[in-house]
């Protein structure tokens, strides 16, 4: 078992092996272009394997410390100090030094290629404890590491090697052997060399001679070096003290605890990517790459550098030399075609402003308030925790936790400020208690309210800090109850749809029951179930998806050959319920099923229709600014005059209920509709001239376009008016962003026409808009709205009161071309209908 270390302080030598017998090529499966389908690629031993090394430095590069360093040494070719101070020790080479590693240290890597002469491992081993123990010197505390990469088919001169086992368990050397296609529990190479199997055999005899050491197989440490692994950070402890009691006015009666804080949890986030932009080259470099006969060399350069970020501050100033804002009168706004030169104008009159001639200030209201240079006075608080109250820990709210949780203990140094903490935990501990406090960080600083949890650990007590809202962070969104139910007579409804009954109330909890994770994970010695869910296991895919993406790019060369693989299995655990649950579950499912009638509904999937139409979002989506669409211009001048003057109204006073939430049905239905209120306000609000352009209202009749002033009588929610139905069909249906929806309030529309008082009048009117409909529904792959709807109408008119038998006699009397759209009829229009022929003629005729 290796030891317990510090993050960093750690020098890491890799000892690759570059003999000829590492060019052999090799079959790797590797994700496809898609991501999903694997491809086979061809590549030698040496880049399959140096896919490790590789990675492991990208950690860290990744996690940036200073006191992360490694150095590379090969075996297959001849360039280190005990060869050119003694002699000896051939074809072993220094091959990067030890350092920090970055991106020419991957380069140098991505660079080898084989030997054409064997090297000896156990001599590159002697080189590397040499290398690294001078580059050390007396640094006991740092972590000694070496990784030796092989794959054992050279011979081993194993003299001797007693002495160097046991040299490094004098210097605490932890040694990892990965070699390639070494055989372990779950892999065996067939027609393994001779020299190899002694060579495996011998790596096993000289690890077990070591403290710390372990042979692994290439492909098995490939698997588990993409392991998602939580980058472990050591807080700093810092100082503070804990109050009990007021310690100025009565210091007799109250308690100061010298404590240090560190954090418990803080949030982790993804890297950051940087922003990149393609250098333009000066005069001198077009000049040189010309000359340059090396195209290739030229090419070579990077071309991509790094932006950064600038704050220039500017003023704007009218023509008449004063600042906008100041009252002097405000800058000219470019309308229209002068968009550009109006912006051109403005930049003229932006007057740069150094940053020491800003004034800090706060927003108010339409004007500014200048803070003072030192800013306001500060509040005049202690520097500390101090305890405020107690209370039952049953009446803590977890959902009102917020922030990072902190460790609060009692001073190391001072065994007296232990048994004090110490003493505190406990007492509140036994007594089920928490206490309220508030925490400042510096003296005058901001004071932030909090709960002191007591936590007893095994060897130490301590207290776990969160912080917990004031009155002003917390949210209340108040919604009807889900048990009590009130008519609009103040009664209390017993029984209603929306009232669950005990026999779902009764599923549902056998259905919850059914899932409960804490008996679905693996079996524990003893054969018990533990939980499925542990938090220590649960990575954040967002960081680890992005460092996965990050460390890939970095090793290959085209990511289109090697695209990115898979994530881990260990990233994706969680990512579904785990079977054995929902097996479990089944039951309870299909019964929650049947008592509460869940039946699936089929997805609308949008597909392009003709001329580009696609299906309307969700009806309450943009219903309010459906309502204040400016007319489009028709063949009538009078038509376009009217809507460019309602245009120019809206652009002139904006539409308030574009701001304001939609109320729930019950008070809509109560509330008189603001509309017509609005509609007022904008006529009210144009200019006289605006009005001559708008030229007088037309008298209302069927046969004009209406007025887009004139009531159009639109129930709540619907785009198709109860006033010219038709026209604003065919409107919505040129718009062809809302064609679903626009077929839906039509056929609504038709129905609770025919149905109302005096409906006679307008069975002409129905009938024609019924036309419509059918043809628009057959061209925009609306069928089955339709059939559906010439199935409720029939039901409407026959089966329902008041109904309606003389109209439906009309639609019976126009016969087929207003029955259901059938199959043949769908075909031709490029469609599909579930209903034939035959039916479609009888259907009409009953």
């Amino acid at each position: 078992m290796m030891p317990a270390e510090r993050a960093g302080y750690t020098v890491t030598m890799f000892l690759v092996d570059i003999s000829p017998s590492m060019g052999k090529m090799r079959q790797v499966s590797v994700a496809g272009p898609d991501g999903k389908d694997t491809e086979t690629i061809e590549m030698t031993n040496l880049e399959w394997s140096l896919q490790y090394v590789m990675l492991k430095i990208q950690e860290m590069i990744f996690n940036g410390r200073k006191t992360d360093k490694c150095g590379v040494i090969l075996f297959g070719m001849t360039n280190n100090i005990i060869n050119e101070e003694n002699g000896g020790y051939e074809h072993v080479s220094e091959y990067v030094p030890i350092a920090q590693p970055n991106a020419g240290t991957l380069a140098k890597l991505q660079a080898l290629e084989p030997s054409t002469v064997a090297g000896d491992p156990i001599d590159a081993l002697i080189v590397a404890i040499e290398t690294q123990d001078r580059y050390l010197g007396n640094k006991k505390t740092w972590t000694r590491k070496i990784c030796i990469l092989t794959d054992g088919e050279n011979p081993i001169e194993v003299e001797d090697w007693e002495a160097t086992a046991k040299k490094m368990n004098s210097l605490n050397i932890q040694l990892t052997i990965v070699g390639v296609d070494f055989d372990d529990e779950e892999f065996q190479e067939e027609d393994k060399s001779d020299i190899k199997r002694a060579n495996e055999a011998f790596y096993q005899k000289f690890v077990s001679r070591l403290e710390y050491g372990v042979v692994g197989n290439c492909d098995y440490v490939l698997k588990e070096v993409s392991r998602p692994d939580v980058r472990e950070v050591k807080s700093t402890m810092t100082g503070s003290v804990l109050r009990i009691g007021d310690t100025e006015s009565r210091p007799e009666e109250a308690m100061e605890i010298m404590i240090k804080t560190s954090k418990c949890t803080a949030l982790a986030r993804p890297k950051s990517f940087k922003k990149f932009a393609r250098r333009k080259r000066t005069a001198e470099e077009e000049a040189a790459a010309r000359d340059s006969m090396d195209i290739d060399a030229a090419e070579d350069k990077t071309v991509f550098a790094q932006l950064h970020m600038r704050s220039e501050y500017y003023i704007e100033e009218d023509k008449a030399g004063s600042v906008k804002g100041d009252g002097g009168g405000s800058a000219p706004r470019s309308v229209d075609g002068d968009a550009e030169d109006g912006q051109a104008e403005r930049d003229k009159r932006l007057v740069k402003v150094e940053k020491e001639e800003l004034v800090r200030g706060y927003k108010y209201g339409a004007s500014f308030a200048p803070a003072p240079e030192d800013d306001f006075p500060k509040l005049p608080v202690r520097r500390g925790m101090d305890v405020c109250g107690f209370f039952p820990r049953a009446n803590f709210r977890r959902e009102m936790a917020m922030g990072e949780v902190y460790y609060v203990w009692a001073d190391p140094a001072s065994p007296m400020q232990q048994v004090a903490l110490s003493s505190v935990v406990q007492a509140m501990n036994e007594l089920d208690v928490l206490a309220i406090t508030r925490w400042v960080k510096t003296d005058k600083g901001e004071p932030r309210m909090g709960v002191l949890w007591p936590t007893i650990f095994e060897e130490i007590d301590c207290f776990l800090w969160v912080q917990m809202p004031f009155a002003d962070d917390v949210r209340n969104f108040p919604f009807a109850s889900l048990e009590n139910l009130v008519n609009k007579k103040g009664e209390v409804v017993k029984e209603h749809p929306y009232l669950p009954t005990k026999e779902q109330l009764d599923a549902m909890e056998r259905f919850v029951d059914a899932m409960d994770l804490m008996d679905a994970g693996e079996k524990d010695e003893e054969g018990n179930r533990l939980p499925w869910f542990d938090t220590t296991m649960s990575y954040n895919p967002a960081i680890h998806r992005t460092k996965q993406a990050l460390f890939h790019a970095a090793i290959v060369q085209d990511l289109n050959t090697h695209p990115l693989p898979p994530p881990h299995e260990e990233l994706l655990k969680y990512f579904e319920p785990p079977r054995r649950v929902l097996k479990r579950a089944q039951a309870a499912i299909e019964e929650c099923k049947r008592v509460f009638n869940v039946r699936e509904v089929p997805k609308k999937v949008a597909r392009v229709r003709k001329d580009e139409h696609v299906r309307a979002r969700d009806e309450d989506e943009d219903m309010l600014l459906l309502d204040r669409q400016a007319s489009q211009a028709g063949p009538s001048t009078q038509r376009a005059t009217q809507s460019r003057a309602f245009s120019q109204t809206q652009k002139t006073s904006p539409s308030r209920t574009q701001k304001k939430p939609v109320g729930n049905d019950s008070d809509s239905s109560e509330t008189e509709p603001e509309d017509d209120i609005e509609e007022e306000l904008l006529n009210a609000a144009r200019k006289p001239r605006e009005r001559e352009q708008a030229g007088p209202l037309p008298t209302p009749a069927r046969s004009m376009s209406p007025d887009p002033r004139v009531d159009r009588n639109r129930a709540p929610g619907r785009i198709i008016g109860f006033t010219y139905p038709l026209d604003d069909f065919k409107k919505n249906i040129e718009r062809g962003d809302v064609v679903t929806k626009a077929v839906e309030d039509l056929a609504f529309v038709i129905k609770e026409v025919v149905t109302r008082p005096f409906a006679s009048r307008r069975y002409d009117e129905m009938i024609q808009c019924m036309h419509e409909l059918r043809k628009v529904s057959l061209e925009e792959d609306e069928i089955d709205a339709w059939n559906t709807f010439i199935r409720e109408l029939k039901e409407t008119c026959l089966e329902s009161k008041p109904g309606n038998r003389e109209f439906w006699d009309k639609v019976k009397g126009i016969g087929r071309p207003l029955s259901f759209i059938s199959q043949p009829e769908a075909a031709k229009a490029g469609g599909r209908s579930a209903v034939l022929e035959s039916e479609a003629q009888q259907f009409i005729q009953d």
